[in-house]
């Protein structure tokens, strides 16, 4: 696949806009997850923390997989939009 975004840096994937989605809870609090990366998940008892909580989880994923050279994909939008 060819895609006009050429990253070279952590940053520019720290950069991206991966989708979030969130669950809310039953017995309340929120799960939240960026499916396009694996395992990436997290909770939080209100929203604001959730997000806060995901962005947080999302940098060191990334952070992690950027270390070990381990494959990042793109947003799913991106590869939609290509």
């Amino acid at each position: 696949m060819i895609t006009k975004y050429q990253l070279t840096k952590l940053e520019d994937y720290l950069n991206l806009n991966y989708p979030i989605t969130f669950y809310p809870e039953n017995e309340g609090g929120y799960t939240v997850m960026i499916q396009d990366l694996e395992g990436c998940i997290f909770e939080g008892d209100t929203l604001e923390e959730a997000m806060t909580n995901i962005l947080d989880a999302k940098q060191a994923w990334l952070e992690t997989a950027w270390k070990y050279g381990d494959f990042i994909p793109l947003p799913s939008h991106f590869i939609a939009d290509n």
